[in-house]
């Protein structure tokens, strides 16, 4: 795990960079209303809050005391990873908890097979709609943080 004030700043600046492609996506395409903007930036930094600390701690086990150039391409790999592994699970989430209303009793064979499919449609969501949020400034953070680690893991 990274130090605490490491973790804290990184997880704050990562998810403040996420939070902002995404919003910045969105306003340029001049998508839906200002509320649902909002809620998806939110959705995006929440994402790179919590994956900051956890890709952190991959990149740090994966670079060892191998040359700056791993350890680059180790947290850009992990951090890229992370952060759209954790914000397409809590999108999953939030996709979930709105179709639920819809859905049969819970732990029956047609409710695990509604929770199975909702699950798989949000992912191909996220993926096909979603991860082009992160471009281009996320790239351009994921860059730099990824930089950050590598002079920091020496």
């Amino acid at each position: 795990m990274p130090a605490p004030l490491t973790a804290t700043l990184g997880s704050c600046l990562w998810g403040a960079a996420t939070g902002t492609s995404a919003l910045l996506s969105l306003l340029i395409e001049h998508w839906e209303t200002p509320a649902l903007v909002r809620w998806v930036g939110i959705l995006y930094a929440a994402g790179g809050v919590i994956a900051f600390p956890l890709a952190w701690t991959i990149a740090a086990s994966v670079a060892g005391d191998r040359p700056k150039q791993t350890a680059f391409a180790a947290m850009f790999v992990s951090l890229g990873s992370m952060t759209m592994g954790v914000t397409a699970l809590l999108y999953v989430l939030q996709y979930r908890s709105y179709y639920a209303e819809w859905h049969a009793d819970a732990f029956t064979l047609t409710w695990v097979v509604q929770f199975a499919v909702t699950t798989l449609v949000a992912l191909y969501q996220f993926a096909v709609l979603g991860i082009r949020l992160y471009f281009p400034v996320g790239f351009v953070a994921l860059a730099a943080a990824s930089f950050w680690f590598a002079r920091r893991s020496r």
